[in-house]
């Protein structure tokens, strides 16, 4: 049960594993984009390479989808960047629901957990499966693997990382509940001090705060790179409207400096960097509304007037 990339690679996993999939179920297609065309999952798109059984319910609930669901006959269900279920699914299968969750739980519960480790600035995360109960992401913990956060790291390289550890935990933890021969540790064992959350990331918490310190800044940008990527706004010092950029990349200097915060400096060519506390923030790479994103030699070329404007 899953919908994006990072689904897919534990689905893959399993097959090249040899674990019989019974079905996959992911979400229904649905138009999106500007010309509203139909999107498929990429899950569905990669389970219909494969010729699996796909099920596509609008409500989980739906007396007909539970039971096509219960005619697979699964012994476990696996989930993986999927939806909440309810009890009646996940309690179907003799050995209950197995998640795949982007995070050392019990820390960053929730629907962001990639984006959230970075922007906190912590130094490593992880993968963790366990299996379905009443609470989200609360049930006892199979098996957990680790994973640093590089200084420069955005949620891309992270995502794309615990895909593949990700992939290998599932079959690894797949093969040990098949054996009957598997850890369930409670996560209120495994001490934490402070848990951290990882709640879905709404525009207003992608706007930069200029007048942060520099790293605070730099994981905002980073953690939310390449979606849903941070934003700020290019203000005209005179008349005239304030132009949107999202950021996807800065480089950092750290340095004592009096200039004053928020304020732009460029050659108009080949840097823009941002006075900010404790240094200088180079935008490297970022996106003028309406326009492609863009290397930042590129956007000077052809934006000449940034002298004219502040953030």
């Amino acid at each position: 049960m899953g919908t994006p990339d990072f689904a897919v690679a534990p689905l893959e996993a399993l097959l090249n594993a040899g674990v019989k999939v019974v079905g996959v179920i992911t979400n229904p297609d649905k138009p999106a984009g500007r010309g509203q065309k139909i999107q498929e999952a990429a899950v569905k798109k990669y389970a219909a390479e494969k010729g699996l059984k796909i099920l596509q319910p609008e409500k989980f609930r739906n007396e007909e989808f539970l039971a096509e669901l219960k005619s697979l006959e699964a012994d476990l269900q696996v989930v993986v960047a999927f939806k909440m279920l309810p009890e009646v699914v996940w309690n179907m299968p003799k050995y209950g629901t197995l998640n795949l969750h982007a995070s050392l739980l019990p820390q960053y519960r929730g629907a962001a957990p990639i984006n959230w480790a970075i922007i906190n600035g912590d130094k490593e995360t992880g993968v963790s499966t366990f299996l379905l109960k009443h609470e989200i992401d609360t049930g006892n913990i199979i098996f957990q693997e680790k994973t640093e956060i590089g200084e420069n790291d955005n949620a891309e390289i992270i995502h794309d990382k615990l895909m593949n550890i990700g992939a290998d935990l599932v079959v690894k933890t797949v093969k040990a509940i098949e054996a009957n021969d598997y850890p369930q540790i409670p996560q209120e064992s495994i001490a934490a001090h402070e848990l951290k959350s990882a709640p879905k990331i709404f525009k207003e918490d992608c706007k930069i705060d200029w007048t942060k310190n520099i790293n605070s800044i730099h994981n905002l940008i980073r953690g939310l790179s390449p979606y849903p990527a941070s934003w700020t706004e290019l203000i005209p010092n005179e008349e005239g409207k304030n132009i949107g950029l999202k950021v996807y990349a800065t480089e950092k200097t750290i340095e004592n400096h009096d200039k004053e915060i928020g304020s732009l400096h460029t050659d108009g060519k080949t840097y823009l960097k941002v006075a900010v506390e404790g240094g200088f923030l180079a935008i490297t790479m970022l996106q003028q509304a309406g326009k492609k994103r863009m290397k930042v030699e590129d956007f000077l070329r052809g934006f000449q007037q940034i002298s004219n404007y502040h953030l």
